[in-house]
């Protein structure tokens, strides 16, 4: 017995330091999405879903971002009045509805009420369909429920400043629908913002969401060594516009390991050169065109 029981400790103690060993040589949440979102896959990202063909955050442009090849859904976030994330990149609702006034002062019956989808019509005619009269604005809710676990999901908290507890309400979202958590899916969505405090506020609440950094330049892009350490405690990637970034920008954001998603990239020259230059993924409102570059490029 004495024999056995020694036996039963010093498994126990092997045991505990394979436990200790295990999580101290653990990577970093970085380095651990590092191979989920491969650097030498470069994604292509529905801008507000296929938005050059269909009126922008519908679920019809989503569906016809899917169609034409494109690897994630971007949806933009603003939340109503009575507290519901809905698919809408402006704070008002003017210019992709028929209605007027701001987000946060409409309650979603309100939002139910209006047309998403004439003023594309009318804005776009050589794209135009009848379909598209009366289309709504989806919900986040709805967006999940529409195409579910098996698509991917690129998504900004806007405003972020203007709707207090819209990080906790997307946490909450994809808390249901089972997009993150024991069982959830890897690399199945994004969230990213312009907004730094969104984002920190996103990484306390839950440091395994994959965040990236969108920024904002007036004139030529320039980053230094600070920045990029300082993104890179909580964030795995950066969103700057494909226009004011040059091929050293580029280089420097990925000698020190972050993606580099730049918007919104239109032709298939900037797309090459992009490409040329070493971009991770880029965001377009023809993903059906970059699938066409991507594919040249093999």
């Amino acid at each position: 017995m004495k024999s056995l029981k020694k036996v039963s400790y010093s498994l126990l103690i092997l045991l505990l330091l394979s436990t200790v060993f295990t999580f101290s040589s653990t990577p970093s949440f970085a380095k651990l999405q590092a191979p989920l979102l491969n650097p030498n896959k470069i994604l292509n990202v529905a801008h507000r879903g296929a938005s050059g063909y269909a009126p922008e955050h519908t679920l019809v442009s989503y569906e016809l971002g899917e169609d034409l090849h494109g690897d994630y859904i971007e949806i933009d976030l603003q939340m109503t009045k009575d507290g519901v994330l809905i698919a809408m990149h402006d704070e008002k609702v003017d210019r992709t509805t028929n209605g007027t006034g701001y987000v946060k002062d409409m309650t979603l019956a309100e939002i139910k009420q209006l047309d998403a989808g004439s003023w594309f019509n009318e804005a776009y005619p050589e794209q135009a369909k009848a379909e598209y009269v009366g289309l709504k604005v989806p919900t986040l809710e709805e967006v999940f429920q529409e195409f579910g676990r098996g698509a991917r999901y690129y998504i900004e908290t806007k405003a972020p400043e203007v709707y207090p507890g819209m990080e906790e309400e997307l946490l909450r979202v994809l808390t249901k629908y089972k997009m993150i958590g024991q069982n959830a899916p890897s690399s199945k969505f994004l969230v990213q913002s312009f907004s730094q405090e969104s984002l920190l506020k996103m990484h306390a609440l839950n440091p395994k969401v994959p965040l990236v950094q969108l920024l904002s330049y007036s004139g030529p892009a320039t980053i230094t060594d600070e920045q990029i350490a300082e993104i890179k405690e909580y964030a795995i990637g950066v969103g700057p516009s494909f226009k004011r970034i040059d091929r050293a920008y580029v280089e420097k954001v990925r000698e020190n390991d972050l993606l580099i998603h730049p918007y919104t990239v239109n032709t298939k020259e900037d797309m090459e050169r992009l490409l040329d230059w070493g971009v991770t993924g880029m965001f377009t409102n023809y993903p059906d065109l970059l699938n066409e570059v991507l594919k040249g490029k093999k």
